[in-house]
């Protein structure tokens, strides 16, 4: 499978898919009526339909979705050589049912999170949820398969490796269609972190704006920031908008860009006919 590009940049690590043009193995498929589905490998494994009102979505777990990425070992752990964002994007770029396509991808640690998210907003109900998006979003969490409970034998194993400062990162995918994120691996890490009274730490994967994109924004920034201040302004305020302007220029290779849904064979037709199935079942 061909290796992406890591850009050269002293920010996060950004890998530059080429080669893949799509659909990815794990991809997600749209039809009209607000209709979404989730496959893996030719598998449907997440139905999903906006609401009448576009207030919420709701979701469906078919079941069968498989890690990208293999068991991380507790020995891998332990090293203190190791780097889990490099180790995940180079399992992310083997795996062979996993979302890469043809885009930029950033791979980034995150260990702190808004204090709703992995609370009221961690989804529990299996195999039926609803994400509510009146409240400004809903920026939570997705599990693709139902959690264990705390007192698991693996979750226990886990645990203490929590206490130890040694449990390997979760692996989040940023989805736009949610407004919010998938596990793509380490559920029951996310239980072991969460009983041992903290966040778990993550490897958040998310699309960027491509650089024939993103390239073209810094001169829109520039004519505003200088329109702006070619009136007198007090002494303070001018440094702060300088600031603020190479914060924004900064921060442009890295914008998030909305998340690839191909379109769903058969369409409403088909959705529709795996949703019967699945309420039958």
């Amino acid at each position: 499978m061909k290796r992406a590009v890591r850009e050269r940049t002293a920010g996060p690590l950004v890998l530059a898919v080429r080669g893949r043009p799509g659909p990815p193995p794990l991809r997600f498929e749209a039809a009209d009526g607000g209709r979404l589905l989730l496959r893996q490998e030719g598998r449907p494994v997440l139905l999903g339909r906006v609401d009448g009102a576009n207030e919420g979505l709701f979701l469906h777990h078919l079941g069968g979705y498989r890690s990208p990425l293999p068991p991380p070992r507790a020995a891998l752990t332990r090293s203190g050589d190791h780097n889990p964002v490099h180790q995940y994007a180079r399992w992310l770029e083997e795996a062979p049912n996993g979302p890469l396509h043809d885009a930029r991808w950033l791979l980034g640690e995150r260990r702190v999170f808004p204090p709703y998210v992995w609370t009221g907003d961690l989804v529990r109900d299996w195999p039926d949820c609803y994400l509510d998006w009146c409240a400004g979003g809903w920026q939570g969490v997705v599990p693709l398969r139902p959690l264990s409970p705390p007192d698991a034998p693996r979750v226990k194993a886990y645990r203490r490796q929590a206490r130890e400062g040694i449990l390997a990162p979760v692996l989040l995918w940023s989805v736009t269609a949610l407004d919010g994120w998938l596990i793509l691996d380490g559920h029951d890490r996310a239980v072991a972190a969460l009983a041992e009274g903290g966040d778990p730490a993550c490897v958040v994967l998310t699309r960027v704006l491509d650089e024939d994109v993103w390239r073209r924004q810094p001169d829109e920034c520039v004519e505003e920031h200088l329109r702006r201040t070619a009136a007198p302004t007090p002494g303070p305020r001018r440094p702060a908008t300088d600031q603020a302007l190479a914060a924004t220029l900064a921060d442009l290779p890295y914008d998030p860009a909305r998340t690839v849904s191909w379109p769903l064979p058969g369409g409403p037709t088909a959705w529709d006919a795996l949703a019967a199935h699945a309420v039958l079942d």
